[in-house]
């Protein structure tokens, strides 16, 4: 054992022939060890994640000749280490990549992804290695540690849905395949990214800003200005200006012409059409399906998560449609009502829901989105959350300066404990480019562990959203929903720094991708409870507290529009679903086959569309959440449950807090999620605590 180790050092100190002038092979030398983003240029990213395959493949070898017998040391333990340069390299440059893209950056990507899909079958395809983890894995019963055994079993679980078990013939076939779907699903990530940033709505007469709020107009004007349009107004597909310009402008033929632009992303017969690449990519994962044994994609995704068969995903599905459903219908009339009372002669169409759902709300809760912005100044909600945090967890943040950042709009904090112990190292980058992609996220420089000699590594993580920038002399003030991602997405950032766990592969968020979504989800139910509002909801120019009148108008709107928002989530988590349960392949348009589905199949009505259309549906042919986007609703029966037993003990009450962060924050994937809940919960979820949020 000890000579297998001091092999492993010696291959990866001998990078050092290799890294001269490569800051991504070299000691950082920076604070926290951070990665040097000033020192790194494009071209060192393809030497470094080579010298990575390179480094891995040899102690590989290593384990697989060595000729002592499999032991969970010389054997799971030295393959759980082997990855660290890659791994290292891959957090720089994937988040890179998303948050911070060139033609550059997606070449390499797209010249680096087969070769590390190649590096990644020659590992799980590797016989001698997996017959010494089988050797292991057949002594399981041997070991105590609950986090040994459950890093064993699910390197054992790897390797066969690796394709391990499969004859050569079958091994050949899925090293193509997998090859294909690493340039697929960057190619259909180009193709939305270009989509979106292609697309301006110019607006030079200013009454067609009637309706809209100044500092939308505002914004509109500054992005102009970025634009070399000085004196227009220039309206993108990025939410903070799509989301707005839909609720407010009153000029119907403007919200129609960027509603069009947004839904038919990837959908325009052009050179950046996703039609064929969502094709390719959906029958190339139902024969990696097939050949593993299963008979849908969904079958083989599933068995790795809670869920475990796609009939326990549509039964939760099923018993929320209808009842969402029949909700939006009722919506829908009360929407066209409005419409008729104001003379419109037309019929109430997807581009008009969110101008008269505005009206409505206005009409029957005298409230707007307008009147709640000024009190969620971003730097108030940062400030809350970290209040909230440090009352649940003890945490504090420190805001650092000059610390290595790949954008200057990046905050940088550290992380620590109530006694001043380093937790991690946290990046923010809050604002939409260009060169970033839509959504928000959270990911991980570095993630949470302990190294092969003992020492904790503390987390670098990242949060990465598109929250509404400052205008003029006004600082970001954010939309409600924006409020609410940023609760999301913070959830998951302690998620990782919270984890107390051993092995990098099963720390923080490397759980079960249907109970990923419980500790990001579980955070929103704080942001509107009354004791919340009073810390971080402040006038940005008074200071005021938000008046209780106005947390009282919330209170009782926040039921509303619920049928339109549950059943656009639900019908993208169907679509996603029956593309995946498909048994023979997809031989019809992506868009042919979604409109069976939801008009045909599920009645969806036509004022309302998918969340995600199927060719900018990113979730699930991009981001890891094929046969998985039903993950946030699953989730949300936890999360829902769980806030119950903290509104039952106290929000704020810290034996609740404790035993969340014990029992599911510090434990990773560490055992069985349902376990991990029961821990906590003393008992299984019910459902009954979702509905009554959802007002279903």
């Amino acid at each position: 054992m000890k000579k297998l180790l001091l092999l492993v050092i010696t291959i990866l100190t001998s990078s050092n022939l290799y890294s001269q002038f490569n800051p991504l092979l070299e000691e950082y030398g920076t604070p926290f060890n951070v990665p040097p983003f000033e020192k790194i240029r494009n071209e060192h990213f393809l030497p470094a994640f080579r010298e990575g395959i390179k480094l891995q493949s040899e102690i590989i070898e290593s384990i697989v000749s060595n000729p002592e017998a499999p032991t969970f040391e010389n054997t799971i333990l030295a393959l759980e280490y082997s990855d660290y340069r890659i791994s290292e390299v891959g957090g720089v440059f994937y988040n890179l990549l998303s948050s911070s893209t060139s033609p550059e950056l997606q070449k390499i990507a797209s010249e680096i992804a087969p070769e590390i899909a190649a590096h990644n079958d020659n590992i799980y395809l590797n016989e001698k290695l997996f017959e010494r983890i089988k050797t292991v894995y057949k002594q399981r019963a041997n070991y105590s540690n609950p986090e040994v055994v459950k890093l064993l079993e699910e390197v054992y679980k790897k390797f066969v849905r690796g394709g391990s078990d499969l004859d050569e013939t079958k091994k050949t076939r899925l090293r193509e395949i997998n090859k294909d779907l690493s340039l697929l699903s960057l190619k259909f990530a180009e193709n939305l990214l270009t989509e979106t940033n292609n697309y301006k709505l110019i607006i030079d007469d200013k009454k067609d800003l009637s309706g809209l709020p100044q500092s939308l107009i505002d914004a509109a004007a500054e992005t102009a200005k970025k634009n070399n349009l000085e004196g227009k107004w220039v309206f993108t597909l990025h939410n903070p200006s799509l989301i707005p310009f839909l609720q407010y402008a009153d000029n119907r033929a403007l919200r129609e012409k960027i509603w069009r632009a947004y839904s038919s992303r990837g959908n325009n017969n052009n050179a950046n059409d996703n039609k064929e690449v969502i094709t390719k990519i959906l029958n190339l994962k139902l024969e990696k399906a097939k050949l593993m044994g299963f008979n849908t994609s969904a079958d083989f995704i599933l068995d790795d998560c809670m869920a475990k068969t796609p009939g326990n995903v549509f039964d939760l599905l099923n018993k929320l449609w209808t009842p969402a459903l029949n909700t939006a219908k009722n919506e829908a009339v009360e929407l066209q009502a409005i419409i008729d009372k104001e003379g419109g002669n037309f019929k109430l169409q997807p581009w008009d829901w969110r101008y008269y759902a505005e009206k409505v709300r206005k009409e029957k809760y005298d409230l707007d989105e307008e009147m709640l912005k000024p009190y969620f100044e971003l730097e108030n909600v940062k400030k809350g959350i970290f209040y909230l945090t440090n009352k649940l967890y003890g945490l504090n943040f420190k805001k650092l300066d000059n610390m290595p950042v790949y954008n200057d709009e990046v905050h940088v904090y550290e992380v620590t404990e109530s006694n001043g112990e380093h937790v991690g190292i946290f990046y923010m980058d809050f604002h939409p480019r260009a060169s970033k992609r839509g959504g928000a996220w959270m990911n991980n420089f570095r993630e949470q562990f302990i190294s092969k000699d003992g020492k904790p590594v503390p987390p670098v993580i990242t949060i990465v959203c598109n929250f509404s920038r400052p205008t003029g002399n006004e600082p970001a003030l954010l939309t409600f929903d924006e409020v609410e991602t940023f609760f999301h997405e913070f959830g998951h950032a302690l998620h990782g720094f919270l984890s107390k766990c051993t092995y990098k592969s099963i720390s923080g968020t490397n759980v079960a991708r249907d109970f990923v979504e419980l500790p990001s989800q579980i955070m929103e139910n704080w942001l509107d409870e009354p004791e919340m509002l009073e810390v971080y909801a402040r006038h940005y120019k008074t200071g005021e507290v938000i008046p209780k009148e106005l947390v009282e108008k919330l209170e009782s709107s926040s039921k509303y529009g619920q049928g339109f928002a549950t059943t656009e989530y639900l019908a993208a988590s169907l679509l996603d679903m029956e593309f995946h349960t498909l048994a023979s392949g997809l031989t019809i348009s992506p868009m042919e086959f979604e409109e069976k589905i939801l008009t045909e199949k599920y009645g969806l009505i036509p004022e309302i569309i998918s969340r995600y259309k199927t060719t900018y549906f990113n979730h699930i042919f991009n981001s890891g959440y094929s046969a998985g986007y039903y993950s946030y609703i699953w989730a949300e029966v936890l999360d829902a449950d769980a806030f119950a037993f903290f509104k039952q003990n106290g929000i704020f009450d810290k034996a609740t807090a404790d035993s969340f962060r014990k029992n599911i924050l510090e434990r990773g994937g560490t055992e069985d999620p349902m376990v991990l809940y029961k821990k906590f919960r003393g008992a299984e979820p019910s459902i009954e605590p979702l509905l009554k949020k959802r007002g279903l």
